[in-house]
């Protein structure tokens, strides 16, 4: 009997260690980034959390996680971090492409600068880091992409056509390579969250107001700086709950929609005609 135990006891043990994924997560020093770096600590798996601001992360390195410098418009930073891993790990299991930043502002009023930064950061870098994983991905014929966008994707407000336009296409990019690597074994998935409260709505109402705050569309900029609330919305923590299940799923999701207004909003899109849901929308920043 005793003897029994003991292999029931291995046997678990060896289940865990499989199951253990090496993970790595970009814009980890803040938000989502963070809360799933230190969600998927606890449930035991090998994280790597990257950012800009590596300072930011020592709650993951407590925690006992591992951090990088990451900068994903640049290009000897995206290699090197993957790199990194890779040497360390051996493998990467899990990409989840979280890093990204609204930008705000009239479309008349936003610089082209800012605009091709909106893009190079939310859809090249996270493009490129893909890039960066599949060839070890497709080697072992496993893993999982999780990329993270929004009810942005779906849905558009006023005075945020760039940050929009940036999450409509992560969602046709991340369909079309689903189909691309389901014959590798990789799996893509998208979260996408609603109104999360990480500080986003901060950074809206300061950018709105700095790029569009006067001349034409300046009421339009005031009514969405009062509109976005400060310290409204879900916690972080929900979304990386959905995350965790999604990478500790055997056939995970393609979409997880999770956090306040993530499901109402996207319901009423998808059941209203244009006009009617341009009016909720008008009617929701007064």
């Amino acid at each position: 009997m005793r003897f029994t135990g003991l292999k029931q006891v291995i046997a678990r043990k060896r289940v865990g260690m499989a199951d253990k994924k090496v993970v790595l997560i970009t814009g980890a020093s803040s938000g989502i980034g963070l809360a799933t770096a230190l969600q998927l600590l606890k449930r035991k798996h090998v994280v790597y959390g990257a950012a800009r601001r590596v300072s930011s992360m020592a709650p993951i390195e407590q925690a006992g996680g591992h951090t990088l410098e990451l900068d994903v418009t640049d290009e000897s930073s995206m290699s090197q971090a993957v790199q990194s891993v890779i040497e360390r790990e051996g493998r990467v299991d899990v990409l989840v492409n979280n890093a990204g930043y609204g930008s705000y502002g009239a479309v008349e009023d936003v610089p082209m600068e800012e605009a091709r930064r909106q893009i190079e950061v939310n859809i090249f870098g996270l493009a490129r880091m893909t890039q960066l994983v599949l060839p070890h991905m497709r080697r072992l014929q496993r893993g999982t992409i999780i990329n993270i966008s929004s009810m942005g994707g779906v849905i558009y407000t006023p005075l945020g056509a760039w940050y929009h336009a940036t999450k409509h296409a992560v969602e046709g990019f991340s369909d079309a390579m689903r189909l691309e690597l389901e014959p590798h074994g990789i799996h893509v998935v998208i979260v996408a969250p609603g109104a999360i409260n990480t500080g986003f709505n901060e950074i809206v109402r300061e950018q709105v107001l700095k790029t569009s705050g006067d001349g034409p569309y300046a009421d339009m900029a005031n009514a969405m700086a009062n509109a976005a609330a400060p310290n409204r919305g879900s916690k972080p923590r929900v979304i990386a709950n959905v995350i965790t299940k999604a990478i500790e799923a055997e056939r995970p999701k393609t979409r997880y929609r999770a956090g306040q207004f993530s499901r109402l909003l996207v319901y009423l899109r998808r059941l209203l005609p244009d006009r009617a849901f341009d009016r909720v929308v008008k009617a929701a920043i007064g």
